[in-house]
């Protein structure tokens, strides 16, 4: 009797081990196997919230505090399990997901998190953030059985690029600066934000801008040497939530209102948490491009 049992538990356990499927992925550390199906998620990228917030995956941990206001909804029925930078191992233990799945700024806690679950980096990096923020796409419609709704995401997603390259041609050069309160930097080609040229085949203003994870400390001079035909703005402070003065309070001043850009009123506010918080999300790309071809102007 007891050999037919242990034979009959190791024949269960055999299907059951066979039937177990793993899926390898691309991840910031490398190609990673993830054991499916994933039914329990904690997720503290919010570039991969944002995805999977489009892809209609349930979130069952998130940070505490999720940035973009079109994200807010999701902590109805989520855990607070720590925040961006810091998972909170015991929230995550009670919660038991299958998969924690960091980035960014929670991505140096991989280790420490992989001790409660299968633990993932999904870190992009901005050398080339559209193709990331398609793969990504991609790969969570593969992850979370959602193809059909990635396929939909990574349409929206050319769609909106392929109008705003359109929109931008021709128009002139352009420079990207960040704001923090009273402070400046500028963003060239090669620095973090240089991915918005290189997808949009937007001429810089200044080719040489130190690219710097920060980007390069700027004065108003510089801004109105530089005389960028069009300025885009990120306002950080916004995009934390820091209470510091505002871009608009900031540039308005006599160097930067002697540029063509402001002149012509061609300086372009971008939806700053998505574009600084969560670079990369299907749908704060999409607000990103949206915002770069509604301040070009219509196209013709």
């Amino acid at each position: 009797m007891h050999k037919l049992f242990a034979l009959f538990a190791l024949m269960l356990f055999g299907v059951t081990a066979a039937s177990a499927e793993e899926l390898e992925i691309a991840t910031a550390a490398g190609p990673r196997s993830v054991s499916l199906p994933v039914e329990t998620v904690a997720v503290f990228d919010i570039a991969a919230v944002d995805t999977l917030d489009r892809l209609g995956v349930t979130m069952a941990g998130l940070p505490s505090n999720l940035y973009l206001p079109e994200l807010a909804p999701l902590k109805e029925k989520s855990t607070d399990a720590g925040d961006i930078f810091e998972p909170d191992l015991e929230a995550l233990s009670a919660l038991a997901p299958d998969l924690i799945i960091l980035g960014g700024r929670s991505s140096t806690k991989v280790d420490a998190a992989a001790q409660v679950a299968a633990t993932i980096d999904m870190t992009m990096d901005g050398d080339d953030l559209l193709e990331q923020a398609r793969q990504r796409i991609e790969t969570y419609g593969k992850l979370f059985a959602r193809e059909s709704e990635a396929a939909e995401a990574r349409g929206e997603l050319d769609a909106a690029v392929g109008t705003a390259r359109a929109a931008v041609a021709g128009k002139g050069k352009a420079l990207i600066v960040m704001t923090n309160g009273p402070k400046i930097s500028a963003y060239g080609p090669g620095s973090r934000f240089g991915w918005l040229h290189r997808s949009l085949a937007l001429p810089a203003a200044i080719e040489d801008v130190e690219a710097a994870t920060h980007g390069e400390a700027v004065s108003f001079e510089f801004i109105r040497s530089a005389n960028p035909d069009w300025l885009i703005v990120l306002d950080r402070a916004a995009a934390i939530g820091a209470g510091e003065q505002s871009a608009r309070t900031t540039l308005d001043n006599e160097l930067v209102a002697a540029t063509t850009a402001w002149r012509k009123g061609q300086v372009i506010y971008l939806p700053s948490g998505d574009f600084y918080i969560a670079a990369g999300g299907a749908r704060a790309m999409v607000r990103v491009f949206d915002a770069i071809t509604k301040g070009f102007g219509k196209v013709d």
